[in-house]
């Protein structure tokens, strides 16, 4: 109730001062969602009687998006909406006006709908399979978008920008339906494409954004993959096909292989191969294609070397059709050629052999008796043939028998075939009174064939007797003549006969006409003698008017008589006239034209063959000339006009006939050209009434266009147009060059200059409007010209590079291992072009870990989308491996025309975030750790771990502890202790170091090793640890080795360096001094303490855990005699245990008495042995002389087989002096007396004294001992004596002397 008077008490106030409240009278507004930061949202309006200022605020969790003007109510965006994400807000806002208690209220903010959002495709990819045989119009695949607007801005509708490949026909083979079905709009084939890759966009109904109506769309892609089916042949591969195999070769010889592919290439049946050719010595596998030899080649048997094979390959499969898939092709086989026969000799004429007949081995022939040499033997028709091919069928021959030296063969070697002749080389043996026969041998040697080589033929050679007359003519000349041209067969002579009186056969004449060449022309009656024509076409008076013949009368023995003939041609109207020179006469046009024609005729002048008249012959222009029939003078008739004229010479043909006036009556026909020269008499004209072109803005000296005009003269010269620009209006932008596209047309090209660059954006106007001239530039009309007007569109160029905005953020983070997914940011660009399109793209990734490259780890982890979205691409984002990205990235305006299509290059830093995700890790530990009790006070650090944590900041903070202690003892029991130990933790860089320090006082009687527990932690949740064990051991009291000193504590403290450096080079151990007391202090035996002054309480512990006792440090000091005698130099003279009993008082008296007794013993046994010593002490010298012959016979090698008796120079079979296996009681005194003489020696060699190091006498190099210091007895003596020892020289480096 109190609380209540409380709260109600102001407005008693308020309501007793007559103050009111403000209050809203608003409950809902409209926010666009374009709504940009910075604008106004709407206005807070309160109302408030009194008039006070007021004071605004707003509240609620969806206050987030506004900013309120406390003093003006105006609200403000402060963080971009999206109706598609809330599409209501509500807002508490409240006024006051600092009189009465604040007053709130709900505000509902309704966000209203903007286009801006994209339709978006689903279910993306999208792919499909279609068969090339899918008939047009059916649908291949369904695409859809949603659009997450609201009205017409959520309406969706599809169109395909492009079909990749890129052709027209691809581009219309698909349609999109409204409802996003993909139709098939023609017919697919594999062959030529085998996928389709369609570009398809999804555009919205278009709304208004930032005030403007704005169409959003998307693209994507369909792949389209087309499924070959089996509608093609199979095809062969390089073809044509051709192979050779020799004749002979064994059966089964390949020739060759063919190849055949299925060309459905996405089907690839199988093929299958056969030769259709019937009766052929060839077979083909059917799987393989190899053609291989099935039966026998006889290359001379075959009807052609050359065979051709039909083969066929078949697919497996049917085709689409039902129809056997296959094809066939020509394979050519050349069987070649080898030497397998012999030549043969054949019975005919070379033209008409048959090879195929048997061949022959005899022959007849004959010839007159002493014939000359070289004529051959007549009646002899051979021919020699071997049947194989090229050098295979070349062969020699030579004659042999008893008249072979008589006759030589012809030719001598012959390839292939060949007639051969038997002809005469020695006339004289041919004589028909000797032998009316001769015989002859041919042989036919194949030389490449040397197993079957050679044929032979016999030819008999019958000889014919000579003949002694000759045929006489009565007259020596006889005149005739013939008319030219006469018939063949016409006769000019009925006989001309010769008389031979030979009987028989060789009385018998016969005619010939000599030379030959008259035998062209005549011909005579072999028999009687008659001279006949026998090619009256020679017969021409006007080319020859006379022959000469020899008339030659032959008798049968070939021996002849002759007379001369006297042939006249008599003339016949057998020549044409013939037209001298040639007839072209060129004048201008309107110019007359007079030509005389002149012609001859080559028959008998003054007669009506040669008598000629002349007329014009109908054609194109015969009606414009005349000529005279006698003269043959020809004129114009009416004016001749150049442009009538079709020839684009300006040519008129003529022909004229020249005939004479015999018979049968002959002609000849010239043509008379007369070219008409062209008059400039014409203007040019322009084609076009005006010309529009278009220029793409920047592109400096480019083609705008062409105009075309023409000129109707004939001549190039009058029909020449040269064409220019007109002054004004953008003109000196442009140029024109003419060029001559054919007679009397010409073009003007029009270009850009090349020093001019169109801004289309610089530019008021977009065009030009020009005026070009056409002027006709001959000599004669200058100045004539036509005009057109030209008008030059500008365009706009995409030419400008985009850049990406400066605006890129700068702070980007990401949290590693797949917790951050989605968005990274937005990269935005800019083109200043109007048509443009920008996509980015990522050029390269390079990923840190702090300032060094981690290689390519981060190369996965985000991707740049094209629209410049930076997604997170992977789960595996690891802060340890990489902590910043760096994106190389651009982007690219895919609509550029011209110049730079990609922006500068700019970089994208994205921080990678870290989580706590990595367990410390323990560092390997190579070290033994040791811990000696007796000198391990409290904080002394014993042990060290090491870890690092891969994580940063806190996550990477590492901290040590021990979680337990166990002792392990030697005998296996453990034993767990608590506050043993403790850990101190520090850093040094990223490594963290647990230092193992002793937390209270350790048990130095107790034996084995501490296993510590300790355990890594982490400083950040959630927190990660781990666990190692430490193994630490223990050294105990058993260990303490006792040295005693003749030196006070003072001097072994000030030694003590050397000292402990001395024991761990003898023993390799870590030295530890527990302490350095005086003997009166010191735990030792009374036999020691009468010598000793100090005495040092030492542990001798190795890396490994081990430690050394007693008698093993003894044993070692003993095998090191330089450290031993370093160590005696410093003080030392006893080596005992740390733990003796004191003797009490009784047990002191007996050894008191015991001494006594001893020493008189002693005493008396001296006495008694003294004659002994000196009878024996020649026998001692002899065998020092051996032992000392025998050291030196040592090797530092041999000696170190095995130790050696100390004191002597003896060693025990087995390596192993027998006295040290003996039990050895370490608190016996070593033997260290001032007066060594007061002891007796075993030592066989204690007299054999040593040279010092500068004796260099004979002496010594032989191995003898020569005293050099009288000073002192022994060397050793002089050392236990705190002396410097003489100079000793050993002269053998394996033999010492050491007394203990």
């Amino acid at each position: 109730m109190a609380g209540r008077v409380l709260v109600l008490f102001p407005f008693f106030l308020a309501a007793v001062s007559g103050n009111t409240a403000p209050y809203f009278n608003m409950t809902l507004v409209y926010v666009p969602e374009d709504l940009k930061i910075g604008e106004e949202a709407f206005q807070l309006q309160a109302i408030d009687a009194d008039g006070d200022p007021l004071t605004y605020s707003i509240s609620g969790s969806e206050a987030f998006y506004f900013s309120v003007e406390a003093h003006t109510g105006k609200v403000l965006l402060k963080n971009l909406l999206d109706r598609e994400s809330l599409a209501r807000l509500t807002l508490t806002i409240t006024v006051s006006d600092g009189q009465n208690d604040a007053v709130s209220k709900k505000l509902t903010v309704i966000v209203e709908d903007r286009n801006d959002n994209a339709p978006i495709f689903q279910n993306l990819p999208y792919e499909t399979t279609v068969a090339e045989n899918m008939t047009a119009d059916s649908i291949i695949y369904t695409v859809s978008a949603n659009d997450s607007d609201t009205g017409n801005a959520s309406k969706v509708s599809y169109s395909i920008e492009e079909v990749i490949p890129d052709n027209t026909k691809n581009h219309w083979l698909f349609y999109i339906l409204p409802n996003g079905s993909v139709v098939l709009n023609g017919s697919l084939d594999y062959a030529l494409n085998t996928f389709y890759q369609i570009k398809i966009v999804a555009k919205d109904g278009g709304g208004l954004l930032h005030g403007v109506l704005t169409f959003q769309q998307s693209t994507t892609y369909l792949s389209v993959t087309v499924r070959d089916l089996p509608n093609l042949n199979p095809w062969f591969l390089n073809e044509p096909y051709s192979g050779s195999v020799p004749e002979n070769c064994p059966l089964g010889t390949t020739v060759l292989t063919i190849t055949a592919i299925d060309r459905d290439t996405g089907v690839n049946d199988e093929i299958s191969y056969s030769i259709t050719n019937a009766s052929i010595p060839f077979a083909i596998n059917a799987m393989t294609g190899t053609i291989t030899v099935t039966g026998s080649l006889d290359r001379e048997q075959l009807p052609n070397e050359v065979l051709l094979l039909e083969v066929t390959a078949r697919e497996k499969n049917l085709d689409i059709y039902g129809n056997v898939a296959e094809t066939s092709t020509q394979v050519t086989v050349t069987v070649t050629d080898i030497n397998d026969n012999k030549p043969q000799f054949y019975l005919c004429s070379l033209s008409s052999c048959n090879f195929s007949a048997d061949a022959q081995s005899n022959f007849t022939g004959s010839i007159v008796e002493h014939t000359s040499s070289n004529v051959a033997v007549s009646g002899l028709d051979i021919v020699t043939h071997d049947p194989d091919k090229g050098v295979n069928s070349s062969f020699e021959l030579y004659l042999q028998g008893p008249n072979a030296s008589a006759f030589f063969v012809s030719p001598k070697k012959i390839v292939g075939t060949g007639e051969v002749q038997i002809l005469v080389q020695d006339s004289l043996s041919v004589d028909y009174e000797i032998s009316h026969v001769m015989v002859v041998e041919i042989v036919a040697n194949d030389t490449g064939n040397p197993t079957d080589c050679c044929s032979m033929a016999t030819v008999t050679i019958n000889l014919i007797d000579s003949n002694d007359h000759i045929p006489e003519f009565p007259q020596t000349v006889y005149s005739l003549s013939v008319v030219e041209n006469s018939v063949a067969g016409t006769i000019i002579s009925p006989g001309i006969r010769a008389y031979d009186p030979d009987s028989g056969i060789l009385g018998q004449i016969t005619y010939q006409l000599f030379p030959e060449s008259v035998r062209e022309v005549f011909m005579v009656n072999a028999t009687n003698g008659a001279v006949l024509v026998r090619n009256g076409s020679w017969l021409d008076r006007e080319t020859r008017s006379l022959y000469y013949a020899n008339l030659q009368a032959k008798d049968g023995g070939n021996l002849t008589g002759s007379t001369l003939l006297e042939i006249t041609v008599l003339d016949a109207n057998d020549n044409p006239p013939v037209v001298t020179g040639s007839y072209f006469i060129s004048v201008n046009e309107g110019q007359n034209v007079s030509v005389q024609i002149l012609a001859i005729d080559n028959d008998e002048p003054g007669t009506p063959n040669s008598e000629l008249h002349f007329k014009i012959l109908p054609g194109p222009f015969s009606a414009n000339f005349t000529i005279d029939a006698v003269t043959g003078e020809m004129h114009n008739e009416g004016l001749l006009d150049r442009e009538a004229l079709d020839d684009d010479r300006g040519r008129m043909v003529v022909t004229v006939e020249v005939h004479d006036l015999g018979t049968p009556q002959l002609s000849t026909s010239v043509n008379v050209t007369i070219t008409v020269g062209d008059v400039n008499d014409n203007a040019p004209m322009f084609l076009n009434q005006s010309y529009k072109f278009s220029v793409f803005e920047g592109s400096a000296g480019s083609f705008v266009g062409n105009v075309e005009a023409t000129d109707a003269d004939k001549t190039d010269i009058n029909s020449r147009i040269s064409f220019l620009l007109q002054s004004g209006n953008g003109s000196s932008n442009f140029l024109i060059r003419s060029s001559r596209l054919g007679p009397g047309n010409y073009s003007g090209q029009l270009s850009l200059d090349p020093d001019v660059s169109l801004d289309y954006e610089s530019l008021q106007q977009k065009f030009f409007s020009l005026v070009v001239l056409a002027e006709n530039t001959a000599a004669d009309s200058l100045g004539d010209t036509a005009n057109v007007s030209v008008v030059v569109y500008v365009l706009d160029v995409n030419d400008e590079p985009p850049t990406i905005l400066p605006t890129l953020p700068q702070d980007v983070s990401v949290s590693e291992n797949g917790t951050q997914e989605g968005l990274v940011c937005t990269v935005v660009g800019s083109d200043p072009d109007t048509n443009h399109l920008l996509v980015f793209e990522e050029l390269g990734v390079t990923c840190f870990k702090g300032a060094i490259s981690a290689g390519e780890v981060c190369r996965d982890w985000f991707v740049l989308a094209p629209n410049g979205s930076v997604l997170v691409n992977s789960s595996d984002i690891d802060y340890e491996l990489c902590d910043v990205v760096v994106l190389m990235l651009r982007a690219e305006d895919v609509y550029t025309e011209k110049g730079n299509r990609y922006s500068q290059n700019e970089t994208l830093e994205i921080l990678i975030t870290d989580i706590n995700d990595n367990a410390p890790v323990f560092l390997p530990i190579s070290e033994t750790f040791v811990v000696v009790p007796d000198i391990s006070p409290v904080n002394l650090e014993v042990a060290v771990v090491k870890a690092k944590d891969a994580d940063s900041e806190a996550g990477g903070v590492i901290i040590f502890s021990i979680l337990s202690v166990v002792l392990v003892q030697d005998n296996g029991i453990s034993r767990p202790f608590e506050n043993l130990f403790k850990v101190v933790t520090t850093a040094e860089q990223d490594t963290y170091i647990g230092s193992i320090q002793v937390a209270s006082n350790l048990d130095a009687s107790l034996k084995g090793q501490y296993q510590v527990t300790v355990e890594a932690k982490d400083d950040k949740a959630p927190v990660h640890t781990t666990q190692t064990v430490l193994d630490i051991f223990t050294v105990d009291q058993s260990y303490l080795v006792v040295l005693q000193f003749v030196i006070p504590v003072d001097e072994v403290q000030s030694n003590l360096d050397s000292i402990k450096l001395a024991l761990t080079m003898a023993t390799k151990a870590q030295v530890y001094v527990v302490a350095i007391r005086t003997q009166e202090n010191a735990r030792t035996s009374r036999a020691s303490r009468a010598q000793a002054k100090s005495v040092m309480e030492v542990y001798f512990v190795y890396s490994n855990g081990t430690a050394l006792q007693v008698n093993q440090l003894s044993v070692l000091l003993q095998s090191n005699s330089q450290v031993l005698t370093q160590l005696v130099t410093l003080g030392l003279a006893v080596i005992g245990p740390g733990e003796v009993t004191k003797p009490d008082k009784e047990k002191e008296l007996i050894g008191v008495i015991a001494g006594l007794a001893a020493f008189i013993l002693l005493f008396i046994l001296i006495m008694i042995l003294a004659l002994v010593l000196t009878t024996r002490s020649f026998k001692r010298k002899l065998n020092a002389m051996k032992a000392l012959k025998a050291a030196t016979t040592l090797t530092p090698a041999m000696v170190q087989q095995g130790p050696g008796i100390p004191g002597t120079n003896q060693y025990n079979a087995e390596g192993a002096n027998p006295v040290l296996n003996l039990s050895l009681d370490p608190s016996h005194d070593l033997g260290f007396h001032e007066d060594s003489c007061s002891l007796a020696s075993m030592n066989s060699l204690d007299e054999n004294l040593v040279n010092a190091a500068g004796d260099d006498t004979p002496k010594a190099k032989k191995g003898k001992a020569w005293l050099v210091d009288t000073t002192a007895d022994e060397a050793l003596a002089a050392a236990l004596h705190l002396q410097k020892p003489s100079k000793v020289a050993f002269i053998n480096d394996a033999f010492t002397t050491t007394d203990l």
